[in-house]
């Protein structure tokens, strides 16, 4: 990792571009933008489940097994660990345009998939009779396509693969470009304000998914995916201005682009034997399964745990001025609330988060009132990203790594368990049953932060500091193991304990359309809590090993400056 050593200009000098505060910002908004953009396509298809249920066909299974798709390349091809090797060797720019391209590409071929275009061509007669196996793969049950599979669920998952290869570059690009432009500077301030305005994203695509969906009088799950591809292009485009700004910033320094360490195959005897590492990893990969992929149900799981009623077409509520106000309400929420942990003045920041609160209740009573269930799991990030600046200054300052680790965990079972349990016994009192949706969707939201704040920090911790590149590197990899296996596994879940589903629709009793919103999440959710029941328990032998072998992790961070600057750059990738 790179040393954290300030590179402000001392007096006199000459100045160079990261000098200065609106050059280095600019290049902060491009690089965070960026990720926004790339976090909406991420997620745009979980808020229409039900429609591509009715409209295309997707079954959970096959829903499950597109979405995860999207690592499949980086688990089992390794490209993941290709990305930090071309990172290294060919530098910040250039990975950075590569990374916008990849996704622009996969992003279109998923898009094409769901066209109409699509739809009844020869290409679709050669997806449905071809790739229904795939030797070798089918053997070890981890075949990315299955006999059956719907074409454009064939076609959609090859362009996520291909999306998935790019984003996970973009991520570990951007954390180094960040590095590099705000080293010994506002670093902090610059990574919290990336991870949050990414985390936004995944809010965007709740709202603006079936927004676009319903529009022009017809249903089409392919706008949304046209919505989320303009958004890559202009990433892309975001990228390509940062190349230039970039190179600007190394001619004037006559520099080489710093490179990280690379992921080394001799490191991996030193890490696999330390028992902290697969302890952080295992953690790493349980939090994460119980997360990311309940995101690509959490929409239709309150469709079929919500009693909703769609206000009729000429009331306000239906109108497609709510939707943009509604978003508008979002952006004020987060950007009070993220202002209000860098305010100096305790008054103004007081009325910040004032501020933040009064809106965020305005945003609820929206979400009710429209009575739409994307909107209602849109504030899933909201309060993740108020809280994670002042959850990252407690452990530099305070500690408690560990202690959090397990607390975070037990929000995540009680979350849960609460939507397996209690959300479908509000069945039927819809004012009961938005109110216990949002609360858990919030507190699940602040777990989010609460794991991601204290996990990657402890990580240097526990791993020796001349392999911890190659101890980040393998953890992500492990990571998406769990991020590949959980969406598909919630699917099959879904179909075998719901029977009565697919009979009631293949005997016709209940229409597709019917059936998309019918669905017992229960066994699902149960699998998720095990998820976090596990999480606690090595949280649990975390801290007793910390206990006794003194490692620190109870411990501030900021008597290790340049430890916890690397371990910062880790959770901004998050």
């Amino acid at each position: 990792m790179t040393n954290q050593t300030s590179t402000a200009a001392p007096a006199g000098a000459k100045k160079i571009l990261s000098d200065d505060p609106a050059m280095r910002w600019l290049a902060l908004a491009l690089l965070a933008l960026a990720m926004f953009c790339s976090y909406i396509f991420m997620d745009i298809l979980s808020p229409i489940k039900d429609l591509l249920q009715s409209k295309a066909g997707w079954d959970s299974d096959a829903f499950g097994t597109m979405q995860g798709s999207e690592t499949f390349l980086n688990v089992f091809i390794f490209f993941l660990i290709f990305a930090g090797i071309i990172l290294d060797k060919m530098g910040v720019r250039f990975t950075a345009v590569l990374s916008g391209t990849v996704m622009l590409v996969g992003a279109t071929i998923n898009w094409y998939a769901l066209t109409d275009m699509f739809a009844g061509s020869s290409l679709e007669v050669w997806f449905t009779t071809h790739l229904n196996y795939i030797p070798g793969f089918q053997e070890l049950g981890i075949a990315p396509f299955y006999e059956g599979m719907p074409a454009s669920a064939k076609l959609s998952a090859i362009g996520f693969m291909i999306f998935g290869c790019g984003v996970e570059m973009a991520g570990i690009t951007v954390s180094r470009g960040i590095v590099k432009w705000f080293k010994g500077r506002e670093m902090a301030m610059a990574m919290g304000t990336e991870m949050a305005l990414a985390r936004l994203g995944v809010g965007t695509c709740m709202i603006f998914s079936p927004f676009f969906a319903t529009q022009v009088g017809s249903v089409s799950v392919s706008r949304p995916v046209a919505f989320a591809v303009v958004l890559l292009l202009i990433a892309l485009m975001m990228f390509i201005v940062y190349f230039f700004m970039d190179r600007k910033l190394d001619s004037q320094t006559h520099a080489e682009e710093e490179k990280d360490d690379p992921f080394r195959l001799s490191d991996l005897g030193k890490i696999l034997t330390s028992g902290g590492f697969w302890i952080v990893a295992l953690l790493c990969v349980l939090y994460y399964s119980a997360i990311f992929p309940f995101q690509k149900y959490a929409v239709n799981m309150l469709q079929c745990n919500l009693t909703l009623t769609k206000p009729g077409a000429d009331s306000f509520w239906a109108s497609e001025s709510v939707t943009i106000i509604q978003y508008i309400i979002m952006l004020g929420v987060a950007g009070a609330a993220f202002a209000g942990n860098f305010s100096k003045n305790k008054v103004l920041r007081t009325t910040l988060f004032v501020v933040a609160g009064a809106l965020l209740i305005t945003y609820c009573v929206f979400g009710y009132l429209r009575q739409e269930a994307a909107a209602i799991f849109a504030v899933f990030p909201l309060l993740a990203v108020g809280i994670t600046p002042v959850l990252g200054h407690y452990v530099d300052h305070k500690g408690k790594a560990a202690t959090m680790l397990i607390f975070g965990s037990l929000l995540l079972i009680l979350c849960h368990l609460t939507f397996a349990f209690v959300l479908p016994a509000c069945k039927g009192n819809d004012l009961l049953g938005v109110i216990v949706a949002y609360a858990t969707i919030l507190v699940l939201g602040a777990s989010f932060s609460l794991v991601p704040a204290s996990l990657w920090p402890s990580v240097p911790k526990l791993v020796d500091a001349k392999i911890i590149g190659s101890a980040y590197a393998l953890i992500f990899w492990i990571q998406n193991i769990g991020l590949w296996l959980f969406p598909m596994l919630i699917g099959k879940v879904l179909t075998s304990t719901n029977p009565d589903i697919a009979q009631a629709v293949a005997n016709g009793t209940m229409t597709e359309e019917v059936a998309s919103v019918s669905y017992n999440y229960q066994w699902p959710l149960v699998m998720l809590a095990v998820l976090g029941v596990l999480a606690l328990l090595l949280g649990l032998v975390l801290k007793v090993i910390d206990r006794k072998q003194h490692i620190g992790l109870e411990e501030p961070n900021i008597k290790a400056e340049e430890t916890s600057m690397e371990a910062e750059v880790v959770a901004a990738e998050e």
